[in-house]
Protein backbone atom coordinates (compact mmCIF):
# COMPACT_ATOMS: atom_id res chain seq x y z
CA UNK A 1 0.00 0.00 0.00
CA UNK A 2 1.38 3.39 -0.99
CA UNK A 3 1.90 6.05 1.65
CA UNK A 4 -1.02 8.20 0.44
CA UNK A 5 -3.54 5.35 0.11
CA UNK A 6 -6.39 4.91 2.55
CA UNK A 7 -6.40 1.87 4.81
CA UNK A 8 -9.75 0.26 3.93
CA UNK A 9 -10.00 -1.48 7.32
CA UNK A 10 -9.54 1.78 9.21
CA UNK A 11 -12.02 3.68 7.03
CA UNK A 12 -14.53 0.83 7.38
CA UNK A 13 -14.09 0.70 11.14
CA UNK A 14 -14.44 4.47 11.47
CA UNK A 15 -17.60 4.66 9.38
CA UNK A 16 -19.02 1.54 11.04
CA UNK A 17 -18.49 2.96 14.53
CA UNK A 18 -19.99 6.29 13.49
CA UNK A 19 -23.10 4.62 12.04
CA UNK A 20 -23.45 2.41 15.13
CA UNK A 21 -23.14 5.45 17.42
CA UNK A 22 -25.81 7.42 15.55
CA UNK A 23 -28.19 4.46 15.67
CA UNK A 24 -27.44 3.87 19.37
CA UNK A 25 -28.42 7.48 20.04
CA UNK A 26 -31.65 6.88 18.11
CA UNK A 27 -32.39 3.70 20.11
CA UNK A 28 -31.75 5.47 23.42
CA UNK A 29 -34.06 8.28 22.30
CA UNK A 30 -36.78 5.76 21.50
CA UNK A 31 -36.27 4.14 24.92
CA UNK A 32 -36.57 7.58 26.55
CA UNK A 33 -39.76 8.28 24.60
CA UNK A 34 -38.58 11.47 22.88
CA UNK A 35 -38.21 10.41 19.26
CA UNK A 36 -41.85 10.71 18.21
CA UNK A 37 -41.71 14.37 19.18
CA UNK A 38 -38.47 14.72 17.21
CA UNK A 39 -40.09 13.23 14.10
CA UNK A 40 -43.16 15.43 14.56
CA UNK A 41 -40.83 18.44 14.59
CA UNK A 42 -38.45 17.41 11.78
CA UNK A 43 -40.90 16.16 9.13
CA UNK A 44 -42.75 19.45 8.59
CA UNK A 45 -39.40 21.25 8.24
CA UNK A 46 -38.79 19.02 5.20
CA UNK A 47 -42.31 19.60 3.85
CA UNK A 48 -43.35 16.05 4.77
CA UNK A 49 -46.50 14.87 6.48
CA UNK A 50 -46.28 12.90 9.69
CA UNK A 51 -46.72 9.36 8.40
CA UNK A 52 -44.45 7.42 10.76
CA UNK A 53 -45.12 6.37 14.33
CA UNK A 54 -42.41 5.23 16.70
CA UNK A 55 -43.27 1.80 18.13
CA UNK A 56 -42.50 0.38 21.56
CA UNK A 57 -38.83 -0.02 22.45
CA UNK A 58 -37.26 -3.47 22.28
CA UNK A 59 -33.74 -4.32 23.46
CA UNK A 60 -33.46 -7.04 20.79
CA UNK A 61 -34.42 -4.62 18.01
CA UNK A 62 -32.05 -1.98 19.39
CA UNK A 63 -29.13 -4.44 19.43
CA UNK A 64 -29.89 -5.63 15.89
CA UNK A 65 -30.20 -2.01 14.69
CA UNK A 66 -26.80 -1.09 16.12
CA UNK A 67 -25.04 -4.23 14.84
CA UNK A 68 -26.49 -3.91 11.32
CA UNK A 69 -25.64 -0.19 11.24
CA UNK A 70 -22.04 -1.05 12.15
CA UNK A 71 -21.80 -3.78 9.50
CA UNK A 72 -23.35 -1.57 6.83
CA UNK A 73 -21.10 1.35 7.75
CA UNK A 74 -18.01 -0.87 7.73
CA UNK A 75 -18.84 -2.27 4.29
CA UNK A 76 -19.54 1.18 2.85
CA UNK A 77 -16.31 2.59 4.33
CA UNK A 78 -14.25 -0.33 3.07
CA UNK A 79 -15.71 -0.06 -0.44
CA UNK A 80 -15.23 3.72 -0.43
CA UNK A 81 -11.55 3.41 0.52
CA UNK A 82 -10.89 0.69 -2.07
CA UNK A 83 -12.60 2.72 -4.81
CA UNK A 84 -10.79 5.88 -3.77
CA UNK A 85 -7.43 4.11 -3.83
CA UNK A 86 -8.23 2.56 -7.23
CA UNK A 87 -9.30 5.85 -8.80
CA UNK A 88 -6.23 7.61 -7.36
CA UNK A 89 -3.96 5.03 -9.02
CA UNK A 90 -5.93 5.21 -12.26
CA UNK A 91 -5.76 9.01 -12.36
CA UNK A 92 -1.95 9.14 -11.98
Amino acid sequence: MAKDEMNAKHVGLTLGLFAAFIHAVWALGVAAGVMQGFLDYIFPLHFLSRIYTVVAFSWANAAMLIVLAFVGGYVMGWVYAKLSNWTARWAR
